[in-house]
């Protein structure tokens, strides 16, 4: 249990995200934010800014970053199909052909262009490892939303589920 003591308070970070996850589901199953607020004896307002914390907001441009993919073709073709505006996924071997087929300085100036690139849209979807993804969400200013596909190093192709990333793309258009 991670707990934080603040001047003369205990708190249960526990029991915060409990509580959040709550407020969230029952909104999603039509709750009123009152409704919540009085049943969870939490302030109406502090839901509404929780909803606006965690908004994909309308109209957002989207990329999407992923490797090492067993079915990229897949996943590639739902993006697509999907509106994605920018696609960047490998397979373990184009992954390491990529970064072996460039010297130091080019692989750096590639990196730097992507990078600039990928912080231009406003919701990111990355598929990889664990610390790809906090590697991903570090550098980005918009919306992230990972999807792991295994513990850091991977070395080999990952499958990803299409349905997942169906219900990604989903949830960010519902919210269009």
């Amino acid at each position: 249990m991670e707990i934080f003591r603040i001047q003369d308070k205990i708190i249960s970070w526990q029991k915060i995200e409990k509580t959040l996850r709550k407020a969230l589901l029952m909104r999603s199953k039509g709750f009123s934010q009152q409704e919540i607020a009085d049943r969870l004896s939490i302030d109406r307002t502090f839901i509404s800014r929780l909803e606006g914390i965690g908004e994909l907001r309308k109209g957002q441009s989207i990329a999407c970053i992923g490797f090492p993919l067993q079915n990229k073709d897949e996943i590639r073709d739902i993006l697509e199909k999907e509106g994605v505006d920018f696609i960047l996924l490998m397979t373990e071997k184009e992954r390491l052909d990529f970064v072996n087929n460039l010297s130091g300085k080019e692989l750096l100036n590639v990196l730097m262009d992507l990078t600039a690139r990928v912080r231009s849209y406003e919701v990111v979807i990355g598929l990889g490892s664990d610390e790809r993804l906090k590697l991903i969400e570090g550098v980005l200013d918009g919306q992230f939303i990972g999807l792991e596909i295994g513990a850091s190093p991977i070395t080999e192709d990952k499958w990803v589920d299409p349905q997942e990333i169906r219900k990604i793309l989903r949830s960010i258009k519902s919210a269009r």
